[in-house]
């Protein structure tokens, strides 16, 4: 995976800007475990498996930025909310990319936590 922008993906450095310019809406894809370990500052907590139920809780007029750990919840969610008519995005390399690229969490002590399982990159058959 790419960690630029795409059609449906954002660099982390575009995400800090849109975040900054108060321009977008991230919403934080993992799990509550993972949330609670590191997260990026403003991000709205809806997990995955709650993104149908909870998507009234958003800003249908505001774009979305979606991430998780690595991309491949995150863009799935993404291309749900796209079919859906939403405008949205993921960030590309997810949350991992953001801290590999010298980008900040909360609490000041937050880390990526490791993976619960859930595919963070599409595999290959």
């Amino acid at each position: 995976m790419t960690v630029e922008d795409t059609d449906q993906t954002v660099a982390p450095e575009r995400v800090a800007e849109l975040i900054t310019a108060g321009e977008v809406q991230l919403v934080d894809v993992r799990t509550a475990a993972e949330y609670e370990a590191g997260h990026v500052a403003g991000a709205r907590h809806v997990p995955f498996d709650e993104l149908a139920a909870r998507s009234q809780e958003l800003d249908r007029s505001r774009p979305l930025v979606l991430y998780c750990r690595g991309g491949a919840r995150s863009g799935a969610a993404t291309q749900a909310f796209a079919a859906s008519g939403w405008q949205a995005e993921s960030m590309a390399g997810g949350l991992a990319e953001w801290v590999a690229r010298g980008h900040p969490l909360e609490p000041d002590d937050g880390r990526v936590a490791d993976t619960t399982g859930l595919p963070d990159q599409p595999t290959s058959t």
